[in-house]
């Protein structure tokens, strides 16, 4: 039985129907969530109320949870979660659970985009020039190295929260007083696309990318996309991924611009708009399926079609407490 466990579900229903629909009578779908106003659990088959995940209880539930479910693959939706199940990969494994997350390294740099920053010049790769306060980006500005308009968002997080354009040396001071821990980056003028990245459990290489313009953004992702191919962004992928240890799904923010992609960053888990691969049959939970099998994914990349298009609407769900 594929029995699977999504941690912090939240709102992405769609994301767990797509696994139920893969898996069929094969398996259940388990959710653990700290709310009973988290839409997902109400799609699941079963579903557990957890205390929240910085509570020293947590990680104890979620193995009982594990026990009692016989859990085959446990998946988190959220950042800051991925590197506590990263730390606590080999206790899943020993009850015989599959943790879809990079190893804990890798984890650490993903959360900490400066680190990650430093990883990826120190090995050529194209990303924007980004300064961890700014005192160093004082240095670059009376260097010439950058000018305003610049980006700043949150050293660590996720969503995109604080992330926004800044104008002038006044705007940054005041913003740096709010919020010390954000990083400086060269305000990247160019077109804004994704990739969603599914890396083989067993082989650690990629096996499958969906990449896609974002024509609309809200705070928490893409809402409207399309599609596209393009040899040179799976070349570029594949040379990233291979600095790191990653494990399943990832999704990577890129930029376009005069000629060149640009990484932007890399969460470690599905992405937002991951739905929108699926439903150009890029069915990622089939890969999972397979791996959680022992069976290894071979490479199949850019096995969909250009053009298609995802456009994300409202929903609700109508729901009686027990």
């Amino acid at each position: 039985m594929y029995n699977i466990l999504f941690c912090s579900a939240g709102r992405r229903v769609k994301l767990l129907e797509d696994f139920k629909e893969t898996i069929g009578e094969k398996g259940k779908i388990v959710v653990a969530e700290n709310s009973i106003y988290a839409p997902a659990r109400y799609v699941a088959d079963v579903s557990y109320t957890v205390p929240k995940i910085d509570s020293p209880e947590y990680i104890n539930e979620i193995i009982k949870i594990c026990k009692k479910e016989q859990i085959k693959a446990v998946f988190t939706l959220i950042d800051p979660e991925i590197e506590l199940l990263a730390k606590n990969k080999k206790t899943f494994e020993n009850i015989g659970t599959m943790v879809f997350t990079p190893s804990e390294k890798t984890a650490e740099l993903c959360f900490d985009k400066y680190e990650m920053y430093k990883v990826l010049r120190q090995n050529n790769i194209n990303t924007a020039l980004t300064y961890g306060d700014i005192e160093e980006f004082d240095e670059g500005y009376k260097d010439k190295k950058i000018a305003f308009p610049v980006f700043v968002k949150p050293r660590t997080g996720s969503g995109s929260v604080g992330a926004r354009r800044i104008n002038s040396m006044n705007e940054l001071k005041e913003a740096m007083e709010e919020n010390p821990m954000l990083i400086i980056q060269e305000f990247m003028n160019g077109i804004d696309l994704d990739a969603d990245v599914y890396i083989d459990a067993i082989s650690k290489k990629p096996v499958s990318i969906f990449s896609k313009k974002k024509i609309e953004t809200k705070i928490g992702g893409a809402n409207k996309t399309i599609s596209f191919k393009d040899e040179k962004l799976f070349e570029f992928v594949k040379r990233i991924v291979k600095l790191f240890d990653f494990c399943g799904t990832i999704d990577m923010d890129f930029f376009y611009r005069d000629g060149k992609y640009y990484l932007s960053e890399i969460n470690p888990r599905f992405g937002g708009a991951y739905i929108h691969a699926y439903g150009a049959g890029v069915n990622f939970p089939q890969l999972v399926l397979n791996n959680i099998d022992g069976i290894e994914n071979k490479e199949n990349i850019g096995n969909y079609d250009e053009d298609v298009m995802m456009l994300m609407y409202d929903d609700i769900i109508i729901k009686k407490l027990d």
